[in-house]
């Protein structure tokens, strides 16, 4: 009785120090083990470990890929202009024990640091470019610059940067109602010349077609006057051909037409003798 009395207590105090004796790391995290507030070990792999129970005590960081937002911010451009940018920072701790040491472990702390190297990159890789280069080639050139400058920086600290990305790079207001009217002023102007060189171009075409216009015209002219003179010529032929052949019916054909002339219209009046060569074929029997 008295032996089972003093063994379950001990059980317990076993257990209870066996369990303080383990930690565990996960594959997101970094741990650092401390002895009496002084840090001994920072390079644990993931999984189970051991460390001497009250003496040891453990401490976890987020190993996981971090963002640092960046406030907008204003630099100056070759030019002297100023920008207004907004940025970002991928990164993660690297070195957990100098993480620890440099920025006590704090996130918080971290970020100011990167926040404030990362300014200071910025403005000198701002103050070398055009805006013109800023927003167009030149932006990926320096986005591996500023990883170049930054890394060795941040590594001092514990921290591996991932990636740096400017989301937007926009001017300030005070300035962009003056861009905005030169550029319309300058897109109008373009617009404007447009607008003559169509003009330019409508006229020649319209000249080009009347031109050709008017050449069709008297080429089908010139044709129809040779096609209707061939057939006059012609059917004076068949004619002379055909009255040839009976001058007296010849005669009497344009007789005819000489009545259907002057008898085409009611209100005229001719005085003639019965008896003129205009009547002849009326008077005749035959």
């Amino acid at each position: 009785m008295s032996r089972t009395y003093y063994m379950l207590p001990a059980s317990l105090t076993f257990l209870v120090l066996a369990y303080l004796s383990v930690f565990y790391v996960n594959q997101h995290e970094k741990a650092i083990v401390f002895r009496l507030g002084e840090m001994v070990e920072s390079d644990f792999a993931p999984g189970l470990h051991f460390m001497t129970p009250i003496i040891n005590n453990v401490s976890t960081f987020d190993a996981r890929v971090l963002t640092l937002d960046a406030k907008s911010e204003r630099f100056l451009t070759s030019e002297k202009k100023n920008v207004i940018v907004d940025s970002f920072v991928k990164w993660r701790i690297g070195d957990v024990g100098l993480f620890y040491t440099t920025v006590g472990g704090d996130e918080y702390q971290a970020n100011l640091r990167l926040d404030q190297i990362m300014k200071d990159a910025m403005r000198s890789e701002f103050g070398v470019r055009t805006i013109k280069q800023l927003i167009t080639e030149e932006r990926s050139e320096m986005r591996l610059n500023l990883l170049a400058k930054l890394s060795p920086i941040a590594e001092k600290f514990g921290i591996k940067l991932i990636d740096i990305r400017i989301k937007r790079i926009d001017l300030p207001q005070e300035v962009s109602s003056s861009v905005y009217q030169r550029m319309r002023a300058e897109r109008e102007r373009v617009a404007r010349e447009f607008r003559s060189q169509g003009a330019e171009s409508a006229e020649l075409i319209s000249a080009e077609a009347d031109k050709q216009r008017q050449v069709i015209i008297a080429n089908a002219q010139r044709d129809a006057e040779m096609i209707r003179g061939r057939g006059d010529a012609q059917s004076a032929e068949i004619y002379a051909k055909s009255f040839g052949k009976n001058p007296g019916f010849y005669d009497f054909y344009r007789s005819l037409q000489a009545y259907q002339a002057s008898f085409e219209k009611t209100q005229d009046t001719m005085v003639l003798k019965p008896d003129s060569d205009f009547f002849k074929f009326f008077n005749s029997e035959n």
